[in-house]
């Protein structure tokens, strides 16, 4: 069985280098292009990943599953992948066709959407959930580190001035196909051999289209709200701000629970297929708990320092960003939520129609308030809507999980943390007005609120932070002894 720890590590090692990436290189980028052309680059980008979308067709999902179920014969295992693979080769073409013919019919935009047309193509070769499937994660992960890394040398050396951002795009999807097409080089050592006559395409790409359509649905409060920043306000700077607010966030959730989360998804397909309920629930009460120790630490912590982040982050002309910001922590908890059962329970239990009615519900309200909203007050008013859309999301999964994970769970799990976060919060805000160098106050606002909310937590005998502190003074008087 492999180690989920491990894979959980090499994983997080990954993510973090995928968002330490932008991270590492957004506030020059910000400083070079501007807050009109970060929001010329997020638009064209909301854009680009619907074709995006239908290139991968729910394959990702579905192929992760398949194989984690059938992941100890390696003749089903390489057939399958082949399957799997060139039956998702026919949507991913046709939508390489659209994508050229939309680009030629398009006015506005048309250099940095062909700058981008390297994403497509990495969609169409992505083959990351093999490797889930069999929680093989560290070879795939450690090469796509690789390839991050040259990505960053590579955006400092060739992003100069405000009128690169053809080049940024073209960069940034370069890296991304890339990245997929280097996972292609370790597949001789997981398959083996096999027949590839009468392959069930139609089969493959129903299946697809069941994880398809909650990606779809999912995308209309994930990636639609820029869309429609941009066409409704027709100002790339909300767009902008929107962009950064949201990669803010985006990196706390993989601090907080996204990798944990799609690691685990295939071993509770495994754990499903072998009817070990018990141990589903377990892991779901463990999850949470990690999660909400890490989400409430998380949106406490930007609470008190987002004031003199965004300016040291991205410099001059990106104030509205911090308002934008604390608008979206409660995402953070509110998406843990929805995303833990998702993958621990609706995905892994062949409920994923189910959970895609839900999906359905919230991306609609979603749409309907985005359109009332953005008109009025732009991308606070988009951050407004997916806030409403993901309460009645995360409701909705609560209540027909089969009690997989209580609502009282929930409750007990975040006392404590609120407790130990408000004093958090406002330690970490007024250590703000050091009058020293920002970086520096900056760093010792993180330090001190990571301090005194774990101190906190152990004066409060919090459950997760005592048991993490005993073993560690175990190991301790272990190695003494």
């Amino acid at each position: 069985m492999p180690d989920l720890k491990k894979n959980y590590i090499y994983r997080l090692l990954y993510e973090l280098t995928l968002l330490a990436g932008p991270l590492i290189t957004v506030p020059y980028v910000s400083r070079v292009l501007g807050p009109t052309g970060v929001g010329d680059f997020s638009f064209t980008y909301s854009v680009a990943t619907y074709f995006i979308l239908f290139c991968a067709l729910g394959l990702s999902g579905y192929g992760t599953r398949e194989i984690s179920r059938c992941r100890d014969n390696e003749a089903a295992v390489s057939r399958l992948f082949w399957e799997i693979r060139l039956s998702g080769m026919i949507p991913g073409l046709i939508c390489l066709v659209l994508w050229g013919i939309f680009i030629l019919l398009t006015t506005r935009y048309k250099l940095l959407y062909l700058a981008l047309t390297p994403y497509l193509l990495g969609a169409i070769f992505e083959i990351q959930w093999f490797y889930i499937g069999l929680e093989q994660v560290k070879d795939t992960a450690l090469c796509g580190i690789g390839v991050r890394i040259l990505g960053i040398i590579l955006t400092f050396l060739l992003i100069n001035d405000s009128g690169d951002t053809p080049i940024y795009c073209a960069l940034n999807s370069s890296i991304v196909l890339i990245t997929h097409l280097s996972m292609w080089l370790m597949l001789p050592k997981y398959l083996k051999k096999v027949s590839l006559k009468n392959i069930p395409v139609r089969k493959h790409l129903k299946e697809t289209l069941v994880y398809f359509i909650p990606s779809i649905v999912m995308s209309i409060y994930m990636v639609l709200d820029k869309f429609l920043i941009g066409v409704i306000t027709k100002n790339s700077c909300q767009n902008g701000y929107y962009e950064q607010a949201d990669r803010v966030i985006s990196v706390t959730k993989t601090f907080v629970y996204w990798v944990m989360v799609n690691v685990a998804s295939a071993r509770m397909s495994y754990l499903y297929a072998q009817d070990r309920h018990d141990e589903i629930k377990s892991a779901i009460s463990k999850s949470m708990d990690y999660i909400f120790f890490m989400g409430y630490g998380a949106v406490f912590g930007l609470l008190g320092i987002s004031h003199n982040l965004v300016p040291i982050f991205f410099g001059p002309g990106y104030e509205p960003v911090e308002k934008l910001i604390w608008l979206m922590l409660p995402l953070i908890l509110i998406v843990s939520i929805t995303n833990c059962l998702e993958n621990y329970y609706y995905i892994p239990a062949g409920k994923r129609a189910q959970s895609t009615k839900y999906i359905l519900a919230g991306a609609i309200l979603n749409l309907i308030m985005n359109i009332c909203l953005i008109p009025f007050w732009g991308a606070d008013g988009a951050v407004m809507a997916s806030l409403v859309a993901e309460v009645l999301i995360a409701v909705l999964f609560m209540i027909h999980c089969n009690s997989f994970l209580p609502p009282a769970l929930l409750g007990s799990l975040s006392v404590k943390r609120i407790l130990a976060g408000i004093p958090m919060a406002m330690a970490v805000w007024f250590t703000g007005k050091l009058a020293i160098n920002g970086i520096a106050v900056l760093l010792i606002q993180m330090a001190a609120g990571v301090i005194l909310y774990c101190l906190l937590l152990l004066m409060l005998r919090d459950s997760l932070i005592t048991d993490v502190s005993n073993n560690l003074l175990d190991k301790i008087k272990k190695n003494k002894g």
